[in-house]
């Protein structure tokens, strides 16, 4: 799934090709990848209004509109927004397409189909119908700290791994940055949260800013269907420490990457820099 980095980088390969464009046209090619209102709605409501502001929540896609209105997109496992030129050759996964005054489209391809689309109405307020929106942590790059994250973690058993990657506490984190910075910060997946020291805590908090911000330089990362709006791929893995390097050498200590399972989820780690 996508995560903070490759949203992030979306959300600014959007706001520097839409603001001010217009939506001229609607087409929903799959019924179930719309949320909110229903499709016949979405196609008659969402033409006319312009893009005034694009923003990012997690891992959530906000698109301001003119009238107060807004368009919601969550890419879940495999949604893919793309900028083509008007009338391009339509994907077989396209679920969504809009049609802009500039002459272009913006395509939502899902080939999983867990992605969703959602529209609302002047002063609707999105976080009222997505719950996700509704619960989400703080934004890691703008307000984590460790008088934010200390009674959080306090009485945890839950491996620090999961807390990291909990939407509820840390907006945007997942596996890859969790591995990512759980290794940079020397602290071994496995390990109950509460079990952290403060000094632990604040070097945990600044890998994570860290590692997020190194994978927004790349681009994020790509293993599948993840590309930008141009389709490009994302360039992080090339320099990752941990994620999908199983086998390999340590880039720190030269000692092998192991990987083991957390709540279901391949996880990461050197046995050497994570005690």
């Amino acid at each position: 799934m996508p995560e903070l980095p490759e949203i992030e980088t979306i959300v600014k390969g959007l706001r520097s090709e839409l603001i001010h464009d217009v939506i001229s046209h609607a087409v929903v090619l799959r019924e179930a990848s719309i949320g909110h209102p229903s499709n016949e709605d979405f196609v008659r409501q969402l033409p006319g209004h312009e893009i005034e502001r694009v923003k990012r929540r997690g891992k959530y896609i906000l698109i301001e509109l003119s009238d107060k209105a807004s368009l919601v997109i969550h890419l879940k496992m495999s949604g893919r927004l793309l900028l083509k030129k008007k009338k391009s050759k339509h994907n077989k996964f396209l679920r969504v397409f809009l049609t802009l005054k500039s002459g272009r489209e913006l395509h939502f391809e899902d080939m999983r189909v867990f992605g969703r689309m959602w529209y609302f109405g002047s002063n609707q307020k999105p976080e009222d119908k997505i719950k996700g929106l509704n619960t989400m942590g703080v934004e890691p790059l703008d307000h984590l700290d460790i008088k934010y994250l200390k009674p959080l973690l306090k009485k945890k058993t839950a491996p620090i791994k999961n807390v990291i990657m909990d939407q509820t506490i840390i907006a945007g984190v997942g596996n890859i940055y969790a591995d990512e910075s759980l290794f940079l910060a020397g602290i071994k997946p496995a390990r109950k949260a509460g079990s952290l020291k403060d000094s632990e805590m604040k070097t945990l908090i600044e890998s994570i800013i860290k590692v997020l911000t190194t994978a927004i330089k790349a681009g994020g990362s790509s293993m599948k269907d993840y590309t930008n709006l141009e389709g490009v791929n994302g360039n992080y893995m090339s320099q990752s420490f941990v994620y999908r390097r199983t086998g390999q050498n340590c880039r720190k200590c030269k000692t092998q990457i192991e990987r083991i399972k957390i709540g279901g989820r391949s996880t990461h780690f050197c046995p050497c820099c994570q005690k």
